[in-house]
C-alpha cells in the first residue's frame, strides 16, 4: 500500500491529519486493545476536530499554550492534534511532576489551560497537587481561574465524568465546540505556518531543571517522517506505543510516525511489560517502542509465560544506551529483526541518527546509526570546539531542519546549546567510523576522570553486560580525595541469581584495564528514573556519595 504523500516545510500537523482522512479514511488509525477503541483515520479527524473546536470556544488563540498532564490515554492524542488543528501550543506535563515542578512549568510555560487526568497511581492525585499550587480553584468559575503565581492559567479541563469544582469537564468542552463552525476552524487551520512553535517539551531533568523546548510543524513532521522511513512504516502496519506520549519518544517517535506514515497506533496506557506483549499480539503490531528497561522487562515476562510475538518486524530502541545484548535478545526471541536504534534529544526534535533495516546486525547492535536524511552530524573537540579526524571521540553536534526553535524565554540558554552557525551541541560524546555511523561513548558530565585518566561509563558497562549474571548495569564517577574521581557500578542481577562484590572484580581483572575496574559495587533492584523512563545517574551519584562503603 502505497504511503501518504508528505511534503516536509511545507505542511502544518494538521494538513497530515486530512491527507490521512482523505487517502487511507478506512484504515484503523487508533486501536487501544484494553480499552475497546478503534477509530479509522476519518473519525480520528472529526474526533480531533471536535477537540479544536472546543478549545477554540474556550477564547483559545493560536500560539497560546495548552498543558496535558496525563497519562497514554485517547484523550491525550485527541488533543495533541486538535491542538495542532487550531494553532495552540502543546505543553505537555511530566506524569510524575508533583506541586513544585507543576508551577514552574505553567507559570515558566504561560500556559492558559491545563488538561489534567485525576492521576496516575491514585485517583486524584492530580487534583490534590494542582489545588496546593492553586488553593483558589475549588472557589471559581470553570474558566474564570485567578491564580496569583500562575497569571495566565485559566481554564482547567478535567479527563473524567465527575463534576470537579472549579473545572471544565471534558465533554463540556466537546459541547462548547458545537458553537464553532467548520469554516471558523479551517480559516484558522489555513492561518498556520509550517514553522510556527506547535509543540513544547520540557527536558526531562537528568541533568537539571526542565527548559521548555520549542518544536514547529516542519521540526516534527520531517524527523517523524525520516524515523518512519528507516523502519519501513506503512499503512499496512501497527505500532504499540508504550512509551510516554508526553516525551518525544511517545509523541513524535509513536503517534507522529504513525502518522506520517498511515500506521495504525496501540498505544499502552501505563507501561507494564504484560499490557505490552498482550497489545502486541491483539492488534498484530509490526512495530514496538520502548527504552531499554522497558525491553529487559518484557523479554523476562517471556521467559515466564507464552505470548505470540510473530508479528513484530521493526520499531525503535531509545532513551538511553543500549546494551548490546538486549538488542540480541530483541531481534532473536521477539522477532524484531529490523529493530533499529535511534539517538536524539528533545532539541533534535528529537532524532538525530537512527540504525537502517538492512544494517547489519553488529552495526544495529554497536552503534546508534547514521544521520537522519537532510540532517547533518560531526564530532567536534568539546573544548577548542574543532571538528575531530575520523575514529576520534568528541562532542556530537548537529544541524538541520530538525533543530528546536529554542527554549521557551531563555535566549542565553539557547545561545549555549545552538551556536552561531545553528549546530546543536547534545553534550553526547561520540565516534564516527568512516561511513558516519556512530557510538555514543558518553555524556560529558558523565566522563570520570581518575587521576587524569579519561574514564568512559558505556564502555564499563558493555562489558559488565557481558557476564551471565549481570541483567543491567550503570557506572558513574563518584568522589575521590586521592584519585579525583572513583568508579563505582550499580549492578541489577538477573533473577535467581547471586554474586559479590569480589566476585565481579575478579571478572573485570585482566579483561580491561585495572583503572577501569569498578572500586565500589552495588547491587540494586531497581533504578532512579524519569517517569520516560530514563536512568538518572546523578541520583546513583548521590546514593553512592552516602553510602557508608565510600571513604
Amino acid at each position: 500500500m502505497n504511503t501518504p504523500d508528505i511534503i516536509v516545510g511545507q505542511m502544518t500537523i494538521g494538513n497530515v491529519v486530512d491527507i490521512l482522512a482523505e487517502n487511507f479514511g478506512d484504515n484503523i488509525g487508533l486501536e487501544y486493545h484494553d480499552l475497546d477503541i478503534r477509530k479509522n483515520f476519518r473519525q480520528l479527524r472529526e474526533q480531533f476536530d471536535d477537540v479544536a473546536k472546543g478549545l477554540m470556544a474556550l477564547g483559545i488563540a493560536g500560539g497560546d499554550k495548552v498543558a496535558i498532564w496525563a497519562n497514554n490515554l485517547p484523550e491525550w492524542a485527541y488533543t495533541q492534534y486538535g491542538s495542532a488543528r487550531m494553532g495552540a501550543v502543546l505543553v505537555t506535563v511530566n506524569t510524575a511532576y508533583r506541586s513544585t515542578e507543576l508551577e514552574y512549568l505553567l507559570q515558566q510555560s504561560d500556559s492558559t489551560t491545563l488538561i489534567l487526568t485525576g492521576g496516575v497511581r491514585d485517583a486524584d492525585e492530580y487534583i490534590k497537587v494542582l489545588n496546593k499550587v492553586c488553593p483558589m480553584l475549588k472557589d471559581s468559575e470553570p474558566g474564570k481561574l485567578d491564580c496569583d503565581n500562575l497569571p495566565f492559567l485559566k481554564n482547567i479541563i478535567y479527563l473524567g465524568k465527575e463534576k470537579i469544582a472549579g473545572m471544565y469537564n471534558w465533554h463540556d468542552v466537546l459541547e462548547m465546540g458545537k458553537q464553532v463552525s467548520d469554516q471558523e476552524l479551517k480559516d484558522r487551520s489555513d492561518s498556520l505556518n509550517p514553522d510556527d512553535a506547535i509543540n513544547m517539551q520540557y527536558t526531562s531533568g537528568t541533568t537539571g531543571f526542565p527548559k521548555g523546548v520549542m518544536l514547529s510543524h516542519t521540526n516534527l513532521i520531517g524527523n517523524a517522517l525520516s524515523m518512519a522511513e528507516c523502519m519501513n512504516l506503512t499503512p499496512d502496519d501497527a505500532m504499540c506505543i508504550p512509551v510516554p506520549f508526553f516525551h518525544c519518544f511517545g509523541c513524535v517517535i509513536g503517534t507522529l510516525c504513525c502518522m506520517v506514515s498511515g500506521t495504525t497506533m496501540a498505544p499502552v496506557v501505563s507501561f507494564t511489560a504484560v499490557d505490552v506483549l498482550k497489545t502486541v499480539e491483539a492488534s498484530k503490531c509490526n512495530a514496538l517502542l520502548g527504552v531499554p528497561t522497558m525491553f529487559i522487562a518484557e523479554l523476562e515476562e517471556m521467559d515466564n509465560n507464552s505470548y505470540d510475538t510473530s508479528s513484530l518486524r521493526t520499531g525503535v530502541m531509545a532513551g538511553s544506551p543500549c546494551p548490546v545484548e538486549v538488542m540480541k535478545r530483541v531481534i532473536k526471541d521477539m522477532g524484531a529483526g529490523e529493530i533499529t536504534i535511534v539517538y536524539g534529544q528533545t532539541e533534535a526534535s528529537p532524532g538525530i541518527t537512527q540504525t537502517r533495516d538492512r544494517d547489519s546486525l553488529e552495526l544495529r547492535t554497536t552503534t546508534v546509526g547514521r544521520a537522519l536524511p537532510n540532517v547533518e552530524v560531526k564530532i567536534v573537540d568539546p573544548v577548542y570546539d574543532k571538528e575531530m579526524p575520523i575514529g576520534e571521540q568528541g562532542e556530537l553536534c548537529t544541524r538541520g531542519y530538525h533543530v528546536m526553535k529554542g527554549y521557551y524565554k531563555m535566549p542565553e540558554a539557547t545561545a549555549k546549546t545552538i551556536d552561531k552557525d545553528n549546530w546543536l551541541h547534545t553534550g553526547d560524546l561520540a565516534i564516527m567510523d568512516e561511513n558516519g555511523y556512530c557510538k555514543i561513548t558518553g555524556r560529558i558530565k558523565d566522563m570520570i576522570i581518575r587521576g587524569g585518566e579519561n574514564i568512559y561509563p558505556r564502555e564499563i558497562e558493555e562489558f559488565l553486560y557481558t557476564n551471565p549474571k549481570v541483567k543491567d548495569v550503570q557506572v558513574v564517577g563518584i568522589p575521590d580525595e586521592k584519585y579525583g574521581e572513583e568508579v563505582a557500578a550499580f549492578i541489577q542481577l538477573k533473577d535467581s541469581e547471586k554474586a559479590t562484590d569480589t566476585e565481579i572484580i575478579a571478572f573485570c581483572r585482566d579483561q580491561i584495564s585495572y583503572h577501569k575496574i569498578p572500586r565500589y559495587i552495588f547491587f540494586v533492584d531497581e533504578y532512579p528514573t524519569t517517569a520516560s523512563g530514563k536512568i538518572q545517574k546523578y541520583k546513583l551519584r548521590e546514593l553512592a556519595t552516602k553510602s557508608n562503603l565510600v571513604k
